[in-house]
């Protein structure tokens, strides 16, 4: 059943979870240990966890000797091409301890676009996740291009979850919740729930960030949340140090609610 509001999220059947690239990568890379933990508790719990992970062109820059992000598209696929192999590696020796395996699945606009490659993906998805293995999704960086780009994986990680059908999206950032403003302008607010026909217009989230390491900000998840919201999927937005409290249905960051007129799913 889709969930309702965040408490929903510790009986969940099916959640996805995103995290970026800031989160997971440089100097932050030892926090896949704990993210890990908490997926594995969701997966313990009987969840059908799947995770949307940025971080293959930051993983592999340190090993391409770039001091930051490439600009050019052959740089980006080839930082892609040997990062996403150390992330994939990473996950997976965080997940031994726990018994439970990955499964690489990496995706363009195209595939979840062309019908047959579309049901194709889902296939896939709904077996890995019927012989309980953790599906970890990415952009195909390294064959994308500029064209076919998601963009970011906040919206691949909506797309995603209307995918298979998910019970709920959380997307994790570096601050617990949306505000109304920038955090760090006076008078800003935490949003704790948007209702699936407010409108955001009052509020400025900024534009798309593009940093040392990836693509993203508070409006890609506002968009990202919208558009999953709006299919019947309930969305948190909230900290990547707070995973395993979202997971667990704690009240905290900021809940989409999902559009009724959706229906539930089975």
């Amino acid at each position: 059943m889709t969930a309702v509001d965040r408490a929903a999220l510790a009986t969940a059947r099916r959640v996805v979870v995103k995290v970026g690239s800031s989160s997971i990568s440089g100097e932050n890379a030892a926090k896949i240990g704990p993210l890990v933990e908490a997926l594995a508790q969701a997966h313990g719990r009987g969840t059908e966890v799947v995770l949307v992970s940025s971080g293959a062109i930051a993983t592999g820059m340190p090993f391409l000797a770039l001091d930051s992000r490439p600009h050019d598209l052959a740089t980006q696929q080839a930082a892609a091409a040997v990062g996403q192999n150390v992330l994939i590696y990473r996950y997976q020796e965080a997940l031994r301890s726990y018994r439970i395996v990955a499964g690489q699945v990496l995706l363009t606009a195209g595939d979840l676009e062309n019908p047959t490659h579309r049901s194709n993906a889902q296939r896939a998805m709904e077996r890995l996740l019927g012989l309980r293995i953790l599906p970890i999704v990415n952009e195909n960086d390294t064959v994308a291009t500029h064209e076919i780009r998601f963009g970011d994986n906040d919206r691949l990680a909506a797309l995603v979850a209307q995918l298979i059908s998910a019970d709920a999206l959380v997307l994790l950032s570096d601050i617990e919740s949306l505000y109304t403003r920038p955090p760090d302008e006076p008078g800003a607010a935490p949003i704790p729930l948007v209702a699936h026909d407010d409108s955001l217009d009052g509020f400025e989230f900024g534009s798309v960030v593009v940093n040392s390491v990836g693509t993203g900000g508070a409006a890609t998840k506002v968009s990202a949340a919208r558009l999953a919201a709006a299919s019947g999927i309930g969305v948190l937005v909230t900290s990547a140090d707070l995973v395993a409290e979202a997971l667990a249905g704690a009240d905290i960051g900021t809940w989409f609610a999902p559009n009724p007129a959706a229906g539930s799913h089975a």
